[in-house]
């Protein structure tokens, strides 16, 4: 896959405008600041390609970015406080409207904030994509804030509690470092076989 040749497509921030798929999606979730757009551009090898905001709760909308026969979603982060209950609302109807109008979904890349155990928020959405028979794999994101001692006692700590779920990969990942990039790669290729 060439993943240089990805382009922005289009964005979305209301359901009633979400088109039909007619490819395959690997759609990327997380809460918001825990990097999805971040992770985006270090993929595709491009800087500015998905916009980077050190304010949380930033994308708010479904973004589109389209490869030679898939798309990428970087989907509204969730679980950020200082949004008001009808923004709230809007994303949650959102990306219900997303996951339930028969997407040709083939992977959720599910981030995480390596530094510290999964939220609630996220165990609500791995419960809703295990529900859903949604395959997923665990991203790991901002692997170059802890040294080795503290990785290797997080990815001990994470199998716990991934226990409940099957994701398809748990990958420690470094925009910064580009650490987890290849095994990433690995995984996403492989949901498109």
């Amino acid at each position: 896959m060439k993943y240089e040749s990805f382009t922005f497509e289009t964005s979305f921030g209301v359901s009633a405008q979400l088109k039909a798929s007619e490819m395959p999606e690997i759609a990327f979730a997380g809460r918001s600041n825990v990097g999805k757009s971040s992770l985006l551009n270090k993929l595709l090898n491009r800087k500015n390609l998905a916009r980077v905001s050190s304010v949380p709760g930033k994308t708010a909308t479904i973004n589109f970015f389209k490869g030679a026969g898939v798309r990428f979603v970087d989907l509204p982060g969730y679980g950020y406080a200082k949004v008001s209950r009808d923004e709230k609302a809007r994303w949650g109807s959102l990306m219900e409207h997303y996951f339930g109008s028969g997407r040709d979904i083939r992977l959720v890349v599910q981030l995480t904030d390596m530094r510290h155990p999964i939220t609630a928020d996220d165990r609500d959405m791995l419960d809703f994509l295990t529900y859903h028979h949604i395959p997923f794999a665990v991203v790991m994101t901002k692997a170059d804030k802890l040294n080795k001692t503290e990785t290797a006692k997080r990815m001990e700590e994470i199998q716990a509690e991934l226990a409940p779920y099957a994701p398809q990969a748990v990958i420690p990942f470094s925009a910064l470092k580009g650490t987890g990039v290849p095994e990433l790669k690995r995984v996403i290729e492989a949901s498109l076989q």
